[in-house]
């Protein structure tokens, strides 16, 4: 770092200027690239997927709660882990203010995992969270959604994750899947997205960007290996 280019006012002025040109081609083209997401075609969602929620069971067409359109989250969180993925609660910390904000534009928020209720509910209470998280411990939902992944499928060769083959040891992949419910209450799969794809919806990493050091993550073991839960952090 102490050997960047140091330069006047005015060179500085002028180079940002060149990239400012870049910045905002790529805004327009972000723009393409997300009208082109909202005219992808949708699939209907024919199976009736049951939760364990703080109300009881509730079903796909219940997390919707009023609005007609429904983002899910889903958290790695295995039956068996005594704790939330890290990465995961990295992500959680980004969205979980923001959530009455889009309730405003008729969008509803749900986190999803398949460790029981009880476990989700406490953990939450310890990170400090609000936003709804229910359980898919009886559900197909994390394994259609390739969230979720059985042994004897990735044994097989049929598990998939990101749209082609799946064969790690991970039973549980993080992801973001969108819904929207017509009048008639039919519900719509309407896009997934997972891996890089989840990097736009972490405004930590959005402004880290930003930095001189940016993510600072290159010769790390793996790019997040430095992320913690937030009440791990040593105080500054």
């Amino acid at each position: 770092m102490n050997d960047h280019l140091v330069v006047s006012r005015d060179q500085w002025t002028a180079a940002r200027r060149r990239l400012l040109a870049k910045e905002k081609e790529f805004l327009r083209l972000r723009d393409e690239l997300s009208s082109e997401r909202r005219e992808l075609p949708w699939e209907p969602v024919e199976k009736n997927y049951v939760f364990a929620g703080t109300d009881g069971e509730e079903t796909l067409a219940d997390l919707f709660a009023g609005r007609s359109q429904l983002i899910v989250y889903h958290f790695m969180f295995a039956p068996d882990w005594d704790a939330g993925c890290r990465g995961c609660s990295f992500w959680a910390d980004n969205y979980n203010g923001i959530i009455p904000h889009l309730k405003e534009r008729d969008v509803s928020v749900v986190a999803i995992s398949r460790a029981p209720l009880g476990k989700l509910q406490a953990f939450a209470a310890r990170m400090g969270w609000t936003f709804k998280w229910v359980s898919a411990a009886d559900s197909d939902f994390n394994y259609d959604y390739q969230a979720s992944f059985r042994p004897q499928e990735v044994a097989r060769g049929t598990a998939v994750h990101n749209y082609t083959r799946y064969d790690q040891s991970l039973t549980d992949k993080p992801g973001f899947s969108v819904f929207f419910k017509d009048p008639a209450g039919a519900i719509f799969h309407t896009y997934s997205t997972y891996a890089r794809g989840l990097d736009p919806m972490n405004v930590a990493y959005q402004l880290l960007d930003l930095v001189p050091k940016g993510r600072d993550e290159a010769s790390l073991p793996h790019p997040m290996s430095w992320v913690k839960l937030h009440d791990q952090y040593s105080a500054l």
